[in-house]
């Protein structure tokens, strides 16, 4: 029987296509090294032809590690430009084991926003809007900024906010803009963006932390007003 190549394989089995579907947690060590390569040889898969090289590496990464260039190209299928592919994501692998997480900024207080936001805001001479993405321990996942606009007000979509906290399997949300006038008061466009947002996060089982508006020296925020 014609032995089938990746490209003729059921999408759903494919490595890039199930790594999009499901995540790097559903591929084999062999799947993962096999999108590093790319193809194999014209008797075997990709995937097939890292399964062989990983077996007589005992199934064990650090073994493969310890690989020479050399070594690597004695397999049909490999050359120089994928031996050294596999050996730098072995030492990036290794070198991953040795970094510490990185330590995310914990918002749960307006202040704290105030801190994070005010260096990137305090000099803007038109109104930006950005969410602030946190987990469960108040941990920032991401910031994004949302729309950048005029000198009184910018535009926001409800629904860009609350696809990008579902994309980012966010829990707690909160949402930050300046006033490039100087002025802590929220306009009445302010009162209803935050009313329509606190609406829309209830309807997603989001907590809607806080809307703090940013000016360079002071804050506003809704939340200690008891607004939101």
């Amino acid at each position: 029987m014609e032995k089938l190549n990746i490209n003729q394989w059921a999408q759903e089995d494919r490595p890039r296509e199930k790594m999009m579907a499901l995540g790097t947690d559903a591929l084999s060590n062999a799947e993962l090294l096999a999108i590093l390569i790319g193809s194999g040889s014209t008797r075997e898969s990709a995937v097939d032809l890292m399964k062989r090289i990983l077996n007589d590496c005992n199934n064990n990464l650090n073994t493969l590690g310890k690989m020479s260039i050399r070594d690597l190209c004695e397999y049909n299928g490999i050359g120089e430009a994928k031996a050294i592919t596999i050996l730098a994501a072995c030492e990036l692998g290794k070198r991953r084991q040795q970094e510490s997480p990185e330590e995310r900024p914990k918002l749960n207080t307006a202040t704290k926003i105030y801190n994070e936001m005010h260096p990137q805001m305090q000099d803007l001479d038109v109104e930006e809007f950005w969410v602030l993405l946190l987990n469960q321990d108040y941990r920032l996942i991401k910031k994004v900024r949302i729309s950048h606009g005029g000198i009184s007000e910018t535009s926001v979509d409800i629904r860009i906010i609350l696809r990008e906290a579902v994309l980012a399997n966010a829990t707690i949300l909160a949402v930050c803009h300046n006033h490039p006038s100087g002025n802590l008061s929220p306009s009445r466009q302010d009162e209803e963006l935050t009313k329509a947002i606190q609406r829309a996060c209830e309807v997603m089982r989001i907590y809607f932390m806080d809307h703090v508006i940013v000016t360079d020296g002071q804050y506003y925020s809704f939340h200690e007003v008891g607004k939101c």
